[in-house]
């Protein structure tokens, strides 16, 4: 099994930068694929990011394309979410969660608490 926890998100302004960290716990850490997904008040959890077990494959959905850099380090059991360019519609809660290589959100077996991203105009 895995643990699964975020931080770092908090209130930044347009255009600012913002990088989330997701620590896990387990042995298996390296094994799984970890994404990043969000979700909006009103709205369904969305996928944002993933890398592969690795760290070879990255894949983003198109609206953050060239503003967000997802990467892990299996040493230190973490993966990040480098947010820059950040915009208002990015405003959501952040979710890392650990599983297959997916966009997929129940591919995801192992699921963090969620940290606040506001983004102000």
């Amino acid at each position: 099994q895995v643990q699964v926890v975020e931080s770092g998100g908090g209130l930044v302004q347009t255009g600012g930068s913002l990088r989330l960290s997701c620590t896990a716990s387990g042995r298996t850490f390296s094994s799984y694929a970890m994404g990043w997904f969000r979700q909006a008040p009103g709205k369904e959890r969305e996928f944002v990011a993933a890398i592969n077990w690795i760290g070879s494959s990255t894949n983003y959905t198109d609206s953050v394309k060239g503003r967000f850099t997802i990467s892990r380090d299996n040493a230190r059991k973490t993966v990040y979410l480098q947010m820059n360019s950040l915009k208002p519609e990015d405003t959501a809660v952040y979710y890392c969660a650990a599983g297959a290589w997916s966009n997929r959100v129940r591919e995801y077996a192992y699921w963090g608490q969620g940290t606040q991203v506001t983004v102000s105009s």
